[in-house]
């Protein structure tokens, strides 16, 4: 059973992307033809489910370039009274790329980590494969997508039909890797031996949190607050976004050994999940990562 795995990381999503696009030009056929199982959390979400409808990789790409101004276009400076994002541009994104297709309609497996948070608990959406835990398969793709995305603070709770609040699934399952791996063990019968998993990363960043020589380490030193512009970093998320998804990643690889591939890069430097200066740096260097590692790669998917 091959698998393929995206994490979360906002416009860091576009790194994937370009490794995604540079192996996709390379087999000439939809990437999604080459995995049984598929799966991303937050930004990872979005990409997982284009490849489970086919989707050019190029065409998202060019949509990340295209949408990534408007979405993280800010309606508060700082978050305190309501979230720095409006998820308008999120949903009409999400709206026409996935169109009013439900779960109900994909068969392969497809999972995006979510958290049901007005019950506080970790949630799964997954297609129509006929796991137990998967209750409401009414619900659109678009619709679990937005769930996975909405990270706290920077946008707002998603709501799903006035029944229950989700918000982004990376915060505990930034690497979807290991909730595939349960169900690949679990529902699928599979042993280890014959998982495989293609795990990409959204760069690894160096978040920098020196000691100052402050004692009183509160909020301005999480979520460093920048002035004149009073724009918060997203400091502290970022942090525990990237220790959730190298966690999972040593894990898996402990489980599974040369049967766990992760394509990740380190970045050199900070990069919040909502700077779209970054766009162009990104693209350039998931393509660095997928020529560095294109042998691998091929020999993963028995090419």
């Amino acid at each position: 059973m091959k698998i393929l795995c995206i994490d979360g990381g906002g416009i860091r999503g576009i790194f994937a992307v370009a490794i995604l696009e540079a192996l996709e030009k390379k087999l000439g056929h939809p990437i999604g033809d080459y995995f049984d199982v598929i799966a991303g959390t937050s930004t990872g979400a979005i990409i997982a489910t284009a490849v489970s409808l086919k989707l050019k990789m190029s065409d998202v790409l060019q949509n990340y370039i295209l949408y990534g101004e408007k979405i993280f276009e800010r309606q508060s400076k700082i978050g305190f009274f309501k979230s720095v994002y409006s998820d308008k541009y999120l949903r009409r994104f999400f709206q026409r790329a996935f169109g009013d297709i439900t779960l109900a309609e994909l068969e392969k497996p497809l999972l995006i980590p979510a958290v049901n948070v007005t019950e506080g608990r970790p949630y799964v959406h997954r297609s129509n494969y006929g796991h137990p835990d998967n209750v409401d398969l009414t619900i659109k793709l678009w619709d679990a997508v937005l769930s996975s995305c909405s990270a706290p603070v920077y946008f707002p709770p998603n709501n799903i039909d006035n029944k229950y609040l989700t918000i982004d699934g990376g915060l505990w399952a930034n690497n979807p890797s290991l909730v595939c791996l349960t169900d690949a063990l679990h529902y699928f019968k599979k042993d280890m031996q014959g998982i495989k998993i293609l795990s990409i990363g959204t760069g690894l960043q160096s978040i920098d949190f020196s000691n100052e020589g402050n004692r009183a380490w509160g909020v301005r030193q999480w979520l460093p607050l920048h002035v004149p512009s009073l724009r918060v970093t997203p400091k502290l998320i970022d942090l525990a976004l990237q220790l959730s998804s190298e966690s999972v990643s040593k894990q898996c690889e402990l489980l599974l050994g040369d049967n766990y591939l992760r394509m990740n890069k380190e970045l050199g430097k900070e990069v919040p999940f909502d700077d779209v200066t970054t766009v162009e740096e990104l693209c350039e260097l998931g393509r660095l990562e997928y020529d560095e590692n294109k042998e691998k790669v091929w020999s993963f998917l028995e090419l």
